[in-house]
């Protein structure tokens, strides 16, 4: 990965770049803003980020937490994606664990601690160089989603090209990205990639759909992203997620008629439908302070380096999780999908 710390930083001009852990803070069937204030909510999530997540969230999150499960100490953001299950040949479910980013590392500690949970990336522009763009941070309240549960057909896939999978080869590897799931077993399991819109209209911190305030001008592969509409001029960083489900548990019971065996929590099987959520509670400026400066990824937060943002132990990310509203098993072999009462 070259760097770009030789170039002169300009006035207005950000070059920042932040990838970092999130451990799990919680999973169960909520969702605060597709389905706000029902409990529970159509099908399970996995969380990570803030612990003030709850069925109903309103305002300035980031000032209602006392904890995170993110690598910096000021993200109290709420990021969440479906659960993905195996589906077994006798017809039973069992949800599919997640492990940690092999890649990642910050203050000399082993990423493999992190207690499942997701990859965050906040770009401006690609893994090459940072850009020279002015990115604004997202505000208080601001919220979006990216897919859709109901996308069914690869045709409708094919218009989110941030959308995808990759069949792990090894824990270290990237590869190929498909719109559906991997066909096949994976070595060492399967990323599901989530890639934002990056261009945001400027005036409204929500939609209807949650995703019309947005738009998207992302090209998948964290390549660079097209420029941003007229309709939606500002730029804002380039939000992803990736998630390291780790399917090898189940490399011994794979479908004798080879059939692939993955399903989300709602009842994809195919992989089209996959989504996430994103709530932004960044204390104060500090989202803004990171893409003002040019660091990139963990030395955005590393003692003696830019230090642009604080850091904690991956202990103590392990250690925040909310308690659940939804008491139920997600977790056991089970029947039927929570919430799911319709054979696929």
């Amino acid at each position: 990965m070259k760097a770009v710390y030789f170039l002169i930083l300009q006035a207005g001009l950000s070059w920042a770049g932040l990838r970092f852990g999130c451990s799990s803070v919680s999973i169960q069937r909520l969702d605060p803003v597709v389905e706000p204030g029902q409990i529970p909510s159509a099908h399970v999530h996995q969380i990570v980020g803030g612990n003030a997540f709850n069925a109903t969230m309103q305002g300035d999150i980031g000032e209602k937490g006392t904890c995170t499960t993110c690598a910096y100490t000021e993200d109290f953001s709420n990021y969440w994606t479906a659960v993905m299950y195996f589906r077994h040949e006798n017809g039973s479910y069992k949800r599919v664990p997640q492990y940690p980013n092999a890649q990642l590392g910050y203050e000399g500690q082993d990423a493999p601690d992190i207690k499942g949970g997701m990859t965050i990336y906040y770009t401006q522009k690609d893994f090459t160089g940072n850009g020279e763009q002015h990115i604004t941070a997202f505000k208080p309240g601001f919220r979006m989603t990216v897919g859709s549960p109901t996308t069914t057909s690869i045709a409708n896939s094919s218009v989110h090209p941030g959308l995808r999978y990759t069949c792990l080869e090894t824990i270290l590897t990237r590869g190929y990205e498909t719109p559906d799931f991997p066909n096949r077993p994976c070595p060492a399991g399967i990323m599901a990639i989530h890639h934002f819109p990056a261009c945001w209209d400027g005036v409204n911190l929500d939609s209807p759909d949650h995703q019309s305030h947005m738009y998207s001008t992302t090209r998948g592969a964290f390549q660079e992203a097209g420029p941003c509409p007229a309709s939606h001029p500002v730029r804002v960083p380039q939000l992803a997620y990736e998630t390291m489900w780790n399917t090898t548990a189940f490399k011994d019971m794979w479908p004798k008629d080879g059939s692939q065996p993955f399903v989300w929590s709602f009842m994809d099987g195919k992989g089209y439908g996959t989504h996430a959520d994103y709530m932004f509670g960044w204390q104060g400026d500090s989202l803004q302070r990171a893409m003002d400066s040019e660091c990139m990824f963990h030395m955005c937060g590393s003692p003696g380096m830019q230090g642009i943002l604080k850091t904690q132990t991956v202990a103590d990310m392990n250690k925040c999780a909310v308690k659940s509203t939804v008491i139920e098993d997600t977790d056991g072999w089970l029947s039927e999908l929570p919430g799911q009462t319709m054979p696929m």
